[in-house]
């Protein structure tokens, strides 16, 4: 089966009535978390974003925590999980201040983590590259933001 065009989808969604719409939100739902989480974040919290980054900035603590210490390669596998969980959350707000936010807090989560990554190449690499796109997207953002957030980005 071939999935439609967005074009495609927002011109039959048009055509659709309300009950229907909110049949399809539903049942769409139930398919796959991600869908769910996106349609909580759209109906509870895209009105209160200080509320979400904070729930967020929790969650990667959790994640922090939790993460296996042992071994180099459990440590690379288990923040490369962080960042993907990280970037979902960012994907849900679409928001560029919010985006940047949660990438300096991991950042700074990282710089500080022990074992330090500076021995471990892969991770700090991955570091540094953030570090670079976070200081690319401070460029696209209003001035007053950007002399916020290089402030911040100057700590890492």
């Amino acid at each position: 089966m071939k999935s439609a065009t967005v074009r495609e989808l927002k011109k039959e969604l048009q055509e659709r009535s309300p009950k229907e719409i909110l049949d399809l939100c539903l049942r769409l739902s139930r398919f796959k978390k991600e869908n769910k989480e996106l349609l909580t974040y759209l109906l509870f919290e895209i009105e209160d974003e200080e509320g979400y980054i904070e729930s967020v900035k929790e969650e990667i603590d959790e994640k922090f925590e939790l993460v296996n210490r042992r071994s180099p390669y459990f440590v690379k596998k288990s923040i490369r999980s962080i960042l993907n969980l990280t970037k979902k959350y960012i994907r849900y707000s679409q928001n560029k201040e919010t985006e940047l936010e949660l990438l300096l807090y991991f950042c700074h989560k990282l710089k500080y983590f022990q074992p330090s990554i500076k021995y471990n190449r892969k991770v700090f690499t991955l570091y540094q590259r953030l570090k670079e796109d976070c200081r690319k997207k401070i460029g696209l953002l209003h001035e007053d933001l950007q002399y916020d957030f290089e402030r911040e980005l100057e700590k890492l």
